[in-house]
């Protein structure tokens, strides 16, 4: 395989960024690390999430990946000052909740954030939050559960609505009218946040934002994939979990990607 972009998440969150990435790049190849064995990272020490990164930081190198994406809000929050500072010569792209669109397109001045708890914790966060909010009320919310229900293929469930609606009517109450995902698992979840709010809050993904971060990195360095590399363009797809389960994922939520794709467990 050629050199490749690589992304890891905590689990099958990921591919919501990937999605956005093999749409705008689809002459690139990628690699993707589902850590499903450690899933979910949310109520994870950071210390933990670091370790757990820097083990697939070093085995997507290994594999010539030529820029990373930290497809993961509490990885980034945990992680990834400290992998940009040990791997200089590696471009990365982290996630952070997308607070800034929101705010400036609210119009109730009432924006709200579902996120992970170490997200939530996080450095990312707290300077988002500082640069940005001012002026606004913010509701935030952890999903407590809903990574788990994504892992399962339980995103349209019952139990899903049942959880999105505890955690999203206090922010409809309050005339939320931008809900931000801070989450890469909470997408799959968009349309029972939909059925749930009825159309009464604008879905923030910063999923798009990212991938043309991933763009405008591959170009600044001219590291973009020349028609050689194009002609052999696959997808590399590792878990640390029940690979099985990371293919019927794949294959429900990036039918798209075709037979261009391969599975493999991973041992870290």
């Amino acid at each position: 395989m050629v050199n490749s972009i690589g992304i890891f998440d905590s689990g099958v969150g990921g591919l919501s960024v990937l999605r956005e990435v093999a749409a705008l790049l689809p002459r690139e190849s990628v690699r993707y690390v589902a850590d499903s064995a450690h899933c979910p990272y949310g109520h994870r020490p950071a210390d933990e999430v670091l370790a757990l990164s820097l083990d697939i930081v070093r085995f997507l190198l290994d594999k010539k990946s030529k820029l990373i994406v930290v497809a993961c809000n509490t990885a980034t929050a945990a992680a990834i000052d400290e992998l940009r500072r040990r791997f200089p010569h590696v471009p990365f792209v982290g996630m952070e909740p997308a607070v800034k669109p929101a705010v400036e397109q609210s119009r109730t001045r009432s924006v709200g954030i579902l996120a992970t708890a170490g997200t939530l914790q996080g450095r990312p966060f707290s300077r988002t939050r500082e640069r940005y909010a001012a002026g606004v009320k913010l509701h935030v919310a952890a999903g407590n559960g809903l990574v788990e229900l994504v892992e399962q293929g339980r995103e349209d469930s019952a139990e899903a609505e049942a959880l999105l609606r505890a955690y999203l009517q206090p922010m409809l109450d309050d005339s939320v009218d931008e809900l931000v995902l801070g989450c890469t698992h909470y997408p799959f979840l968009s349309g029972c946040i939909e059925k749930v709010t009825q159309g009464r809050m604008v879905i923030v993904n910063p999923a798009p934002a990212v991938a043309a971060q991933v763009e405008r990195l591959l170009v600044q360095r001219g590291l973009l994939a020349d028609e050689v590399d194009a002609a052999q363009a696959s997808y590399e797809f590792f878990s640390t979990g029940d690979v099985k389960t990371l293919a019927q994922l794949q294959k429900k939520h990036l039918p798209q990607l075709g037979e261009r794709c391969s599975f493999r467990e991973l041992s870290l």
